[in-house]
């Protein structure tokens, strides 16, 4: 019995042999059958990689840097994806998070290295701390891609939540062959960065045409001056678009707004520029002047007004500038005596600005060359802190006091944008001055009438005016940085010439229009 019993049970082992092996041929045959393989799915025969990225938050948020090694894990389309190509998913805080800048190497195929080839995508967030939401006009930018491109890369609004930033994943994706991966390096769009390259087609405007808009000291086309090569140069950000501008989308995208510079007269000559831009140089009948809107009428005995404001009919399009030198409140300390001393309110915007900040839906303000004692001294102006004349030494110098005002009206404009949630705020950074042998008043000049002496490029990523930078950083206003730019310059400015041909006068602050105020515009508009 016991014999029977253990042949039975050989019999069942050798048959159970037999159709494992059986089996196993099967199989193997299977999968070497070309035929049987296109039975397959794509999925199961291919394992496609997309491109991880990083998003960027803007210049100016309240977050700090992550660290180089830091980075946001992207979310997969295909969950076999090989573990050398995945970023290990680290912890994120969103109080600690500004722009940070993350490589990101190609994948490669079981053969090969990861490709050293990096592309530079840029995606430009909302300039606000909160991060609610993307807006239509949000961009994905690449670098290497065709300059004629322009809608194809806007990302569609979303809601947008940076507690839960680790799980958001911006996508891309690329046409090639099977070993074709897409790689990609988010960077933020830094305009400020780039090169000055000739172009044929400008000036964007006539300098003999513009008289409406154009004061005369700063239209050297009416000078004595014979060299305009200036005018031929547009900028060129490294790492982002800048469509050519063109006056009429400009008004219809500004449709129905204002657009305000306060500032001093390196404010008024940006205003100025605006304005010759949108109306291409050229007398306008339609253009009415709405200055007595903002009460910008020449006061009795007053050599000119504290601004202007003009609008274009057709688009219900205002353009205004209010003459604020310092952008501290000023306040006669006696209104009966023309020679009152005047309080200058370190901690106090403009009344100008609290009154009307309601109708500006674009706002660009700028500061800067009247912080000297002279200036101070000539104008009467007595700093003032909580109403009070300044006591405190330390903040009583020149440069404390200046950035004490910068510092006080931005916090000021901050605390205002969520109540006006229509307007774009920006700080626009010093204009340089080019006075050599001297300064204005001791026989400074700037002669040089050759571009880009000085080099055509700008390479570095912070701002050349810490001040304002400083000022901006941590709030949802806009850094526009032309100082570094506007550097490289120098023979752009009025110089030696004049309408009257004054002997001995050199102005190497103000520039000629058309001229670099120009692109400030230029990069003013591409921001907006």
């Amino acid at each position: 019995m016991k014999g029977n019993f253990c042949r039975l049970k050989g019999r069942h082992l050798s048959v159970t042999l037999l159709v494992l092996t059986f089996t196993t041929i099967f199989l193997w045959a299977w999968e070497k059958n070309p035929f049987v393989t296109t039975l397959r799915s794509a999925q199961e025969q291919f394992n496609f990689h997309t491109s991880e990225f990083v998003v960027d938050t803007p210049k100016g948020s309240s977050f700090d840097s992550l660290t180089p090694n830091e980075h946001v894990q992207g979310r997969d389309s295909n969950p076999t994806r090989s573990e050398e190509s995945q970023i290990p998913e680290k912890e994120f805080d969103a109080s600690n998070f500004t722009n940070s800048v993350v490589p990101e190497t190609e994948d490669g195929d079981a053969d090969r290295k990861p490709s050293s080839k990096i592309k530079e995508f840029v995606v430009d967030t909302p300039k606000a701390s909160s991060f609610d939401s993307l807006t239509p006009n949000e961009h994905v930018q690449e670098t290497d891609s065709d300059p004629t491109r322009s809608e194809e890369s806007k990302i569609p609004e979303k809601e947008f939540d940076a507690s839960n930033f680790t799980n958001s994943v911006v996508s891309q994706t690329e046409d090639g062959d099977a070993d074709r991966k897409s790689s990609s390096k988010i960077k933020d769009c830094n305009y400020s960065k780039g090169r000055w390259v000739a172009d044929s087609r400008r000036p964007l405007y006539s300098g003999f045409e513009c008289k409406q808009w154009l004061s005369e000291m700063w239209a050297c086309r009416l000078t004595q001056r014979t060299d305009f090569s200036f005018e031929g140069y547009r900028w060129q950000p490294e790492n982002c678009k800048m469509l050519e501008f063109e006056k009429s989308v400009f008004l219809r995208r500004m449709q129905d707004r204002t657009i305000a510079f306060i500032g001093d007269s390196l404010g008024r000559q940006q205003f100025q520029s605006l304005m010759c831009m949108a109306s291409g140089g050229e007398r306008r009948e339609d253009i009415e002047n709405v200055g007595k809107e903002y009460g910008l009428v020449k006061a009795r005995g007053a050599i000119r007004p504290d601004g202007w404001a003009y609008r274009f009919s057709n688009t219900n399009t205002t353009i205004l500038y209010y003459w604020s030198a310092s952008l501290a409140d000023l306040e006669p300390l006696n209104i009966t005596d023309k020679a009152t001393d005047v309080a200058m309110h370190l901690d106090r915007a403009p009344a100008f600005m609290r009154r009307f900040l309601h109708r500006f839906d674009v706002l660009v303000l700028n500061t800067g060359h009247h912080w000297n004692r002279g200036k101070i001294t000539a104008n009467r102006w007595v700093m003032y802190v909580n109403g009070k004349p300044l006591k405190d030494r330390k903040l009583l110098e020149i440069g404390n006091a200046k950035n004490f005002t910068v510092h006080s009206v931005a916090r000021w404009l901050d605390s205002q944008l969520p109540s006006h949630p229509r307007l774009k705020a920006f700080f626009r950074t010093i204009s340089p001055r080019h006075f050599r042998n001297g300064d204005w008043n001791t026989g400074g000049n700037c002669d040089n009438t050759t571009p880009l002496t000085g080099g055509s490029e700008i390479s570095q990523d912070e701002s050349s005016d810490p001040v304002i930078a400083a000022a901006v950083k941590g709030t949802n206003i806009t850094l526009l940085d032309i100082t570094a730019l506007s550097e490289l310059r120098d023979e752009g400015h009025i110089s030696r010439y004049s309408v009257k041909a004054t002997t001995g006068v050199n102005d190497c602050l103000h520039w000629c229009l058309p001229g670099i105020p120009d692109t400030w515009n230029e990069l003013l508009i591409a921001q907006v």
